[in-house]
């Protein structure tokens, strides 16, 4: 079976850094891989990505070495188990907010005894090889998000569920939770603590922990933190980064 590169660079002691795709397209999902990140997400849950515009898009994601990874728009067991079956290496899961939500999520993604994952790994048998029911319990990675002020409650019961990979911190989210604005990349102490919180949390139970960032700058701090995984980049911020480029012309134009 195709191995999960991204067990291989924990394993050798590398943070991931991750590629995020909200619009649909394979052709975007192609160019957002090719950038060189480690993982490529494609997000059916806040993005505009349909199921069919996903499967696209992860055929795209394998024509690079990205590793497929997919947020699914709610913890239900048939939407992940069709991205699964669709080629995702890995799943992240939005509002975990206890240890009853997390074992159900990872059960969905994995076969049984471990699991209740149904058998019909339609285009993952073609992306992953022959032998992926045999082995695609312990390459299929689970990211279940911390973004509610009842998962930061319950984090230590949520990152003790067997079967788990990994936390994914929702900023804006885990934010707005606190009573404090959305927005990505803020250093705000009550934030931090809470990173810290969930930090300290995975690490004792060696679970690993990603965050959503806004920019290399505040990824960098991150990893430095402790993070083992950061998304860094995404389609929509590099398109809308093209209106400093359109307000230079404009005002070029206009003061002529």
């Amino acid at each position: 079976m195709r191995a999960n590169r991204l067990r291989e660079l924990w394993d050798a002691g590398k943070p991931v850094i991750n590629g995020w795709c909200s619009m649909p397209g394979g052709f975007s999902a192609e160019l957002m891989a090719s950038m060189g990140w480690d993982a490529v997400t494609v997000d059916t849950q806040h993005g505009l990505v349909g199921y069919s515009e996903m499967l696209a898009m992860l055929q795209a994601l394998s024509t690079t070495a990205a590793v497929p990874l997919v947020r699914v728009s709610w913890n239900q067991p048939g939407e992940i188990m069709r991205a699964l079956d669709a080629g995702a290496y890995g799943v992240i899961c939005p509002m975990i907010n206890d240890a009853a939500d997390c074992a159900a999520f990872v059960q969905a993604c994995r076969y049984p005894p471990e699991g209740f994952r149904s058998s019909g790994p339609t285009r993952a048998v073609v992306y992953g090889g022959a032998d992926y029911h045999a082995k695609a319990n312990g390459e299929m990675l689970t990211f279940a998000m911390i973004e509610t002020a009842a998962g930061l409650a319950n984090v230590e019961a949520i990152v003790a569920t067997a079967g788990l990979d990994g936390v994914y911190i929702g900023p804006s989210d885990l934010s707005l939770a606190m009573g404090g604005p959305p927005g990505q990349d803020s250093d705000a102490p009550a934030l931090m603590a809470a990173f810290d919180t969930i930090l300290a949390a995975c690490k004792a139970a060696g679970v690993k922990v990603g965050v959503h960032t806004n920019s290399p700058a505040y990824s960098k701090k991150m990893i430095e933190r402790g993070f083992d995984l950061v998304t860094v980049g995404s389609d929509t911020r590099y398109l809308t980064s093209g209106r400093r480029e359109a307000a230079d012309m404009r005002s070029w134009l206009e003061g002529r």
